[in-house]
């Protein structure tokens, strides 16, 4: 059984997508979609701790780590279009039934998959992924400003998200002991990418779009009203960005959600992965009763 990641780049027709892969693929399926300004290599601690259990499968988004990254003018970068790649990016590896780990930006991306094809997600696991206004914190200010009036001179003074200070800051704020217990090739390796040439002007272009997803706040949260996942959300209650009450707000619209809160800040992985682990483990034993017959690795209908 391999729990050890192998790597991967799969050709799609507008981009690469490359991809950490771990687990049986008999097991369920279980697809990561990571977020700001992170990659994939931000569930290196995790995947370890579900491939026992699942076929875990973790990408980077297009723009993002070592996925391609093709300039504005020949790429859109909304997060509709990311949501319509991952969807190919799940059609060509033919997973028929997955369960989704959303995180930050990773939740208007999976978000729009589970809302269009229902009966795909065995169920969600959130980990600072929001979808509820009362998660946004005060720190959008600035983003909002550029919704409302996006000029050129809002939008460059964006730029002070792609910063190292800001990237160190995403990391660390929040986080008790974090000069001991964040991982500083972490930080790096996010700001490494943040820095080639080209990506300040990609993650602009998402900055003004993420306006789209608060638009779409109310299908997700009819979706979870109405199919009613099972929802395990697993929430660094210092978040800067996302709000403890963006948790709590899933279980308005699905009551059986279950909503556990960790002493850490955004990256909740680079502390908690061992718990979060584990949480999902018992999340799955106890909330997905038939969670291992949705493993079925066919092509889709």
């Amino acid at each position: 059984m391999n729990h050890r990641p192998s790597h991967h780049i799969l050709t799609l027709p507008e981009t690469e997508i490359f991809y950490r892969e771990a687990g049986d693929p008999q097991k369920p399926a279980m697809l990561l979609l990571h977020g700001f300004p992170s990659s994939s290599h931000m569930f290196r601690n995790l995947i370890p701790e579900l491939s026992g259990d699942f076929h875990v499968i973790a990408p980077d988004l297009p723009g993002f780590g070592f996925s391609g990254a093709p300039p504005p003018d020949r790429f859109r970068y909304t997060f509709e279009h990311l949501a319509e790649v991952i969807e190919q990016f799940v059609e060509a590896l033919g997973l028929r039934k997955f369960a989704l780990y959303i995180f930050d930006y990773g939740a208007p991306v999976g978000l729009r998959l589970a809302s269009r094809r229902p009966d795909r997600v065995t169920a969600l696991i959130t980990q600072n992924g929001n979808a509820y206004e009362e998660g946004l914190s005060e720190a959008w200010a600035p983003l909002r400003a550029c919704w409302e009036n996006p000029t050129p001179q809002n939008r460059a003074a964006l730029r002070f998200l792609c910063a190292p200070e800001t990237t160190r800051m995403q990391y660390t704020h929040g986080v008790p002991d974090a000069a001991r217990r964040i991982a500083p090739e972490a930080i790096a390796l996010d700001q490494l990418f943040l820095d080639l040439p080209g990506r300040a002007e990609i993650q602009i272009e998402l900055f003004q779009d993420y306006r789209t997803n608060l638009a779409l706040y109310p299908r997700f949260q009819a979706y979870f009203r109405t199919r009613r996942p099972p929802i395990l959300a697993v929430w660094g209650k210092n978040d800067p960005f996302f709000l403890p009450a963006g948790a709590e707000a899933y279980r308005r619209d699905n009551p059986d959600a279950r909503v556990v809160f960790y002493d850490t800040g955004h990256f909740a992985l680079e502390t908690h992965a061992a718990e979060i682990g584990e949480e999902i483990r018992r999340f799955f034993s106890v909330s997905v009763s038939d969670w291992r017959a949705s493993a079925a690795p066919q092509a889709s209908d």
